[in-house]
């Protein structure tokens, strides 16, 4: 074992991970190690850069064992220089990995079982945790506030409150309405240091205290963008991008500039807006913190604003011509500035002066900050709206799009074209400790070129680690040459066929995967029958169930089928017998109408370039080589990759995704 503050020797950061990660090395004490060369060089190169404290970019393939290979340079110079590293991925089940596992393992083979040594924080949005204060407060508020029904929540929350070990929805073991929630859940300007920080009781507040004490900060690329741009009351001072003289590590950094793009821009929906409304004032139910506060004024702003927003909104459909549209089309891009009248404003900017009013003649401390934090989300909103209806912000792109199942909510949306721009100076110039990594981050070259023009490293370092995993023996690719291509007369029918016909051949056991729902659903409808006779259990994906519930259904029952859509591509982990085969109906070209797809699109011809071979394909690529990638998890992985797409060997660029996948043999069928 190595102490993690032992540098007497003189050792530098570089050499000490080498020897960690050797054959002979601390990693080596564990039971059932085995030593990976990709590991350790990976290691050493995430080093290297955290010592110089210059980017670097780093695809390491399946089973190369990335999380420890940043982990273990990322928890020694944390603790030697007193840094804070901050861990970012995608999705929850790697969190919990590098909390639950990955973590307790580190520190067991530094020689800190009990942990005391490397202090590790999963950190969520503040509003998953539930504020005891606020709860408190709604407990003694009376009908003005809640119904019947809202107060048997409130009293399931506080029963729950009394047992929960960390205060956040993922320990419930309940639903509760969202209307509830929000009046009990941790919120910036309610839940405060100076109101709550007093007490241990506090679930957020001593999750701060303790990220502001950890080696290790593990988060999800949506806070991490939320927090970068709020530029939340955790920054203090220092050189660090959340907190003082912190480093970052995304991993699944494959989805890094679509997340950026989303949280850097902007978004106002129908129902959230109607949600903090109600809030003030519900007219159906007559509830309300203006009905609490017996504000007749307030009351009415909010009651006629509520009406006019129906009204603003409906125009904004008409303009987009939503009522028209096909059962698919959910995005209208806006090209101009105003779009409709901004009849909310004045509405809006009544309310939030209502509001702050009400808050400073209300003696109850409580209220007061309820209502003043309203008052601050009627300012966002009315600003938020103004910018899309103005078209304020340059190199954005601007749309309308309906949300809900029954397309329902319309919500206003701006993302800038180009996050490139906005990353570069953040992570990837000279003197940044920034590490990004994931599986799939190179389109079939040598290089990663794509990926880091798209995110703005194209002065980074860059190292491309293959995987351990022999692909030429635990994997095949089947194609088949007499698929009608898709659109093509017969299609539909020649799809199920061919996926009855793999199905078959692996005995159920199969992921298939879809670009559209239109096309999940009918096979899903086709095949019901036939997966029904051969005693195969049919997991489709929107009926029944979250995607987590629906992979614990597939792994339980290893002859299942799960028929997924684009969640099911990235970030799913099956390994053993359960999934030996992955179906890939289409290959994963971008709808070309979403318009934040066309205005990347657009803005490559402007510049004279491809759209297609410069983003569309490589982009497809990534895709498919996410959804390949979900077959082989493990050494004793086996089973085939099946793309029923003709286009992979009918077109000229057909040939490019087939160099990008690992290097298995083909077979051809038809």
């Amino acid at each position: 074992m190595i102490s993690i503050n032992d540098d007497a020797a003189g050792r530098s950061l570089v050499d000490e991970v080498s020897e960690f990660f050797s054959p002979e090395g601390a990693l080596s004490s564990l039971k059932h190690f085995e030593y990976r060369a990709e590991q350790q060089q990976m290691a050493v190169s995430v080093a290297e850069a955290l010592m110089n404290a210059e980017p670097l970019v780093v695809e390491a393939g399946t089973g190369v064992g990335k999380s420890l290979a940043y982990l273990v340079p990322a928890v020694l110079l944390a603790k030697r220089e007193k840094r804070k590293a901050v861990i970012t991925t995608h999705t929850i089940n790697l969190q919990e990995q590098l909390i639950l596992k990955d973590i307790p393992l580190l520190q067991s083979v530094l020689g800190d079982a009990e942990g005391a040594g490397v202090r590790a924080v999963l950190m969520k949005g503040r509003r998953n945790y539930v504020c005891p204060t606020r709860l408190r407060r709604a407990l003694a508020v009376g009908d003005d506030l809640f119904t019947s029904s809202d107060r048997d929540d409130l009293k399931a929350i506080e029963d729950w409150c009394k047992k929960t070990k960390d205060g956040s929805r993922s320990d419930m073991n309940f639903d509760v309405p969202p209307r509830v929630w929000a009046q009990v859940c941790s919120e910036p300007h309610i839940c405060t240091l100076k109101t709550c920080g007093g007490t241990k009781s506090c679930f957020y507040q001593e999750v701060r205290k303790q990220v502001a004490a950890a080696d290790l900060v593990v988060m999800n690329h949506t806070l991490f963008f939320t927090l970068l741009a709020a530029q939340p009351e955790l920054v203090e001072k220092g050189t660090g991008t959340l907190f003082p003289n912190d480093f970052v590590i995304f991993d699944e950094a494959h989805t890094l500039e679509s997340v950026a793009a989303k949280q850097l821009g902007l978004n106002v929906t129908q129902a959230g807006l109607r949600f903090e409304l109600h809030r003030l004032y519900n007219p159906r139910n007559h509830k309300g913190l203006f009905k609490l506060a017996g504000d007749m004024r307030g009351i009415e702003e909010t009651a006629a604003v509520l009406g006019e927003m129906d009204d603003f909104f409906m125009g904004i459909e008409s303009e987009c011509g939503f009522h028209n549209s096909k059962p698919w089309e959910r995005e209208f891009r806006v090209r101009n500035p105003e779009l409709v009248e901004n009849t909310l404003a004045e509405g809006l900017r009544k309310i939030r002066a209502c509001a702050l009013e009400a808050a400073d003649r209300d003696e109850k401390e409580s209220a007061k900050l309820e209502l003043q934090d309203l008052a601050r989300r009627m300012a966002e909103a009315r600003e938020a709206i103004s910018a899309f209806l103005d078209q304020s912000a340059e190199g954005h792109v601007y749309w309308v799009e309906q949300g809900g199942i029954n397309k329902d909510s319309v919500s206003l949306n701006a993302a800038p074209i180009d996050v490139a721009e906005r990353l570069r100076p953040i992570f990837f110039e000279n003197g940044k400790s920034c590490v990004v990594t994931s599986a799939t981050l190179g389109i079939g070259d040598k290089k990663l070129e794509y990926f880091q023009k798209r995110v703005g490293a194209e002065q980074c370092t860059a190292v491309q680690i293959g995987s351990p995993f022999d692909y030429a023996k635990q994997m095949k690719v089947h194609l088949v040459r007499s698929m009608p291509a898709p659109g093509e007369t017969g299609y539909d029918e020649a799809l199920v066929k061919w996926i009855r016909h793999f199905v078959a051949k692996s005995q159920g056991r199969a992921f298939i995967l879809f670009t559209s729902w239109k096309l999940l659903n009918m096979v899903a409808d086709s095949m019901e029958a036939y997966f029904s006779g051969q005693g195969w259990d049919m997991i489709v994906q929107g009926r029944g169930g979250s995607r987590r519930y629906l992979l614990e259904q597939f792994r339980e029952n290893e002859s299942s089928v799960l028929l997924g859509t684009d969640s099911f591509w990235t970030g799913v982990d099956v390994p053993g017998e359960a999934l030996e085969n992955v179906i890939i109906t289409r290959l994963p070209f971008a709808v070309p109408s979403h318009p934040l797809t066309a205005a990347r699109m657009e803005a490559i011809e402007d510049e004279g370039g491809s759209a297609f071979m410069e983003y569309s394909l490589p982009e497809a690529i990534l895709k498919l080589r996410q959804g390949a990638g979900r077959l082989i998890r493990s050494q004793d992985d086996s089973g085939m990759v099946v793309i029923l797409d003709n286009r992979v060997l009918s077109k000229r660029y057909g040939s490019a995704f087939l160099k990008a996948l690992p290097e298995a043999p083909i077979e051809v069928s038809g």
